[in-house]
């Protein structure tokens, strides 16, 4: 089979991985094509006898070293400044939201099994004493609005509001201007979350998740897609990793924007 078949299945989700970790599309994705371009310039050095997902994403680390970017100072809920090094959030994001395990995270991240698990307990704790905000919800289905609300306000964020609709949408989030935003893709009246909060970051500069049935059609490089994409059934712990990880990179961009 071809490399490129091989590969190919598993490029929808690097993109996601290479989105979450760097905040944007653009980022994410031309670290993705670099991968790609080294792949193709060098087969030799994919491992045909491994699991190609996690040799993929073992691969994009080799290339992309992420370490090089450093520690990041964020304020906590509590007052404090706690220093995050990218590889802890590596780690929890390939187990949380990508489902490796963490024996799997350490051979993607180059590092001990034992170090892939202090890093993902450290990355758990953290979210316990994580940056809070306000958190508005678009979604239509009032059983996933419920379940979603749940596990934002258990990690200590304020609930802002549940909306259904485009119009209610864009009416609610220039009314309290929230921190983040959870959106479902296909709202009650048909239309499209994504329009909507296309709308929204017209007026206001906030991170955005997207949840969605089919992530693989927001993950293909090809347009504007988001930088942050949940997939239905989610776990709590996706949610909240995704939640951090989106809160953290927000605020990062703003500390640049203002120094």
């Amino acid at each position: 089979m071809a490399l490129r078949d091989v590969i190919g299945a598993e490029l929808p989700y690097l993109r996601r991985y290479a989105r979450a970790i760097t905040g944007a599309q653009g980022l994410g994705d031309a670290a993705v094509r670099e991968t790609l371009e080294a792949l193709i310039a060098d087969p030799s050095v994919f491992a045909t006898d491994k699991a190609p997902r996690a040799e993929l994403f073992r691969i994009f680390h080799r290339i992309w070293n992420a370490q090089s970017l450093g520690p990041v100072d964020v304020p906590s809920r509590d007052g404090t400044v706690a220093s995050l090094p990218i590889t802890v959030r590596q780690a929890l994001l390939l187990t949380a939201v990508e489902g490796f395990s963490e024996s799997e995270a350490a051979v993607i991240l180059g590092i001990t099994a034992d170090e892939a698990v202090q890093m993902v307990t450290e990355a758990r704790s953290a979210i316990t004493n994580s940056l809070s905000g306000s958190v508005m919800i678009i979604e239509d289905e009032s059983i996933i609005a419920m379940h979603l609300k749940s596990i934002v306000a258990g990690l200590g964020h304020e609930i802002t509001g549940i909306v259904r609709t485009h119009r209610e949408a864009v009416k609610l989030a220039g009314e309290v201007l929230p921190d983040l935003i959870l959106a479902d893709i296909s709202l009650a009246d048909g239309s499209s979350g994504i329009d909507a909060v296309k709308e929204i970051l017209e007026a206001q500069f906030v991170p955005v998740i997207f949840i969605t049935a089919f992530p693989e059609r927001l993950l293909t490089g090809e347009r504007p897609e988001p930088a942050y994409l949940i997939t239905k059934p989610f776990e709590p712990e996706t949610v909240a990793a995704t939640i951090w990880q989106a809160m953290i990179a927000h605020r990062e961009v703003e500390m640049r924007l203002a120094s």
